[in-house]
């Protein structure tokens, strides 16, 4: 049998090979880029605080909108992705991350900071949904790995300009860190945007080791399964644990009164709470590649079941053991390692589950829990006040993972196994000659 070859040689599986790692590669650089408009952001309050006076709940107010905008907005985006494709969402997206940042280092009341995070935080939900949405496509057969590397880039990409961030800001203020590093952060994502594509029928095929639909669902057909629900709780659940320990962390080492111990490292010696947040970018971007990859071979489900045990038991832990700082700082370190990789596992899940034509879409109304949980936060806050102990926060958190990690094992995977043999099941009548099509009786 004669097989083609390009100019270089290379066959067309090595072609595909070739493009669907150069896609990968791109997607990486973008969420990199995106980074900073979220990790970045404390380095600024301090400093926009010392100039205008006020307070850091009205300042951080900002913060929360960038998240809401960022995760509800994104089913919209899901459509766009879907019609025209990464290229232009992503080139947009860049545009508007360098705007948000260029506006804030403009803005001279709290209105404008608030319209410069709604902006960042479209600019920053096409890129991250639509990187995602490419590297599901692109990767069949490694999609945990392929999602957990790019969703890594962004858990992890901010750590490659903390501390220039924090230099310029220390020599030239916060107005010209923003400028500066919003104009080339909006610049690096819309140039490599043009460099992205979607697969064309027949260049990617289905995984033979992770069961994966045939059938592409629509938005609406997705919404009509228990499958996606049940996601939905579990995504909302584990979410919402990570974000309240991760949130409150510096409040509970202050209170565990650990946040100001020395950590000697040999080579230089750091405050435990600051060598923790260091921990969460670290362990963030490491755990979406590493479960990814885990879930490429063991399942979906079983890889949920390990990390959601692993900071439910992390957090529990946590509470008895926090006052001894180094029992902290590994405890939270493990809490963080298992946390990250909800971005990667439920993005590979639906992929699975319900097809890539619409996933933009699908994913997008999943990643919403993200909104949710931000908006829940502050009951952290709450529980602590009214029983005076961080351990009922840190316990609730626990159980939340616990719930989600039992649900993986006992609801959703044969839940799972169920709608891949529907699935199965209907292709398989589907291409039977049609005076043959008998549909099975429901249940």
């Amino acid at each position: 049998m004669y097989t083609s070859v390009d100019q270089q040689g290379r066959t067309p599986a090595e072609q595909a090979d070739r493009t669907r790692w150069i896609q990968l590669i791109v997607g990486v650089i973008c969420m990199v880029a995106t980074a900073n408009i979220q990790y970045a952001w404390t380095l600024f309050v301090p400093e926009i605080q010392a100039t205008y006076g006020w307070t850091r709940a009205s300042i951080q107010a900002a913060f929360t909108i960038f998240v809401v905008v960022q995760t509800w907005l994104t089913p919209i985006e899901g459509y766009f992705i879907d019609k025209y494709g990464p290229r232009v969402m992503v080139a947009i997206g860049g545009v508007l991350t360098g705007l948000a940042w260029v506006i804030n280092s403009y803005a001279t009341d709290l209105t404008g900071f608030y319209i410069g995070a709604a902006i960042g935080g479209m600019g920053v939900g096409c890129v991250y949904s639509t990187c995602i949405n490419n590297a599901l496509k692109w990767f069949p057969h490694r999609r945990g790995l392929a999602v957990g590397l790019t969703a890594g880039g962004y858990g992890a990409g901010s750590a490659l300009t903390i501390l220039p961030i924090a230099a310029v800001i220390a020599s030239s203020g916060y107005q010209s860190a923003f400028f500066y590093f919003g104009a080339v952060q909006g610049i690096v994502i819309f140039a490599v945007a043009w460099f992205l594509r979607s697969p064309q029928k027949g260049e990617v095929n289905y995984s033979t080791k992770v069961a994966q639909s045939r059938r592409d669902y629509t938005l609406s057909e997705a919404l009509r399964t228990p499958v996606f629900w049940t996601m939905l709780l579990m995504f909302t659940l584990t979410v919402t644990g990570g974000l309240m320990a991760v949130a409150q962390l510096g409040l509970i080492a202050h209170d565990l009164g650990v946040k100001e111990f020395p950590v000697n490292l040999y080579f230089f010696t750091m405050a435990a709470l600051p060598f923790a947040l260091m921990l969460d970018r670290v362990m963030n971007g490491l755990s979406r590649p590493l479960f990814g990859w885990i879930s490429d071979h063991i399942g979906r489900e079983k890889t949920m079941f390990i990390a959601f045990t692993m900071e439910g038991c992390g957090i529990v832990a946590l509470g008895y053991f926090g006052h001894n700082p180094y029992a902290f700082l590994i405890l939270s370190g493990v809490v963080f390692l298992a946390w990250g990789e909800v971005y990667s596992l439920f993005s590979a899940t639906a992929g699975d589950a319900f097809g890539t034509k619409h996933v933009g879409k699908i994913y997008g109304v999943l990643y919403c829990a993200k909104g949710f949980a931000a908006l829940l936060v502050p009951v952290g806050n709450l529980l602590m006040e009214a029983t005076g102990t961080w351990s009922t926060v840190l316990y609730t958190v626990a159980a939340m993972d616990l719930i989600s990690a039992t649900c993986a094992l006992v609801v959703l995977r044969p839940m799972l196994a169920k709608h891949h043999a529907r699935n199965a099941e209907e292709m398989r009548i589907a291409d039977l000659p049609q005076n043959q099509q008998v549909r099975p009786a429901t249940t």
